[in-house]
């Protein structure tokens, strides 16, 4: 199935928002954010210190009077120049093209499985900047199969998982973690879609080159084509 037309399957999958985080937040309480250079915001603190992102996230929720920020697929960003894991001494050889959506909220909100399937797989990603606590599920519908990653949980999100294991659309799979476990962010949900894994276990790049992103923009594709959020 060609980009176009699996793009088109997965927004024809339902109709109506499916839920990634606790049921109870409506959508009405969701407000998009930028988390890149056309935010001024971004001028006013230092991006590098989970801690300060932790108050920023607050006060922009509070202001908005709002329970979730989302946003960021394709969207290009310098936050991960604090990390090595990120950095090229090249321009189109850094990673810094976000490939997933990331909700923004309290620690400890639950996590929703968006689809049945099974756990393929998860593994706790502890490089500085990465995933932390990361689950992925695999999904066949009708002769599709395709993977949802969810990234920066909780530790015991990962504890006494077993690889197979179904999962039905809405099951709590986890927990978001603290900046403590999450690759030191304030606490938000990497939510991405992989077509082609690619042998991955536990992981999968969150984040593209310039110099790859024709690649993964066709093998990750936009994560609100299930989840319908309100941009």
């Amino acid at each position: 199935m060609n980009t176009r037309k699996f793009n088109q399957f997965l927004n024809q999958i339902s109709e109506f928002p499916i839920p990634v985080i606790d049921v109870p937040i409506s959508l009405d309480t969701y407000i998009p954010i930028a988390i890149s250079d056309k935010n001024i915001d971004l001028l006013n603190f230092e991006i590098s210190s989970s801690l300060e992102w932790e108050k920023y996230i607050k006060s922009f929720l509070e202001d908005n009077n709002a329970k979730v920020a989302f946003g960021g697929y394709l969207e290009k960003r310098n936050i991960y120049d604090r990390s090595d894991y990120f950095k090229s001494l090249a321009e189109n050889e850094k990673r810094n093209i976000h490939l997933g959506i990331d909700l923004w909220c309290n620690v400890n909100t639950k996590v929703l499985a968006v689809l049945d399937g099974e756990i393929h797989s998860f593994k706790n990603n502890t490089n500085y900047g990465d995933y932390g606590p990361t689950i992925i599920l695999k999904h066949q519908i009708e002769e599709e199969i395709f993977y949802t990653l969810y990234g920066h949980l909780s530790l015991s999100s990962i504890e006494n998982l077993k690889v197979g294991n179904t999962v039905l659309q809405g099951n709590v799979i986890g927990l978001l973690g603290s900046s403590s476990v999450n690759g030191d962010y304030a606490p938000h949900l990497h939510f991405q879609i992989i077509k082609d894994l690619e042998n991955n276990f536990g992981d999968y790049p969150g984040v593209s080159t310039e110099k790859n992103i024709e690649f993964y923009s066709r093998n990750c594709s936009n994560p609100n084509l299930l989840l319908k959020l309100p941009i």
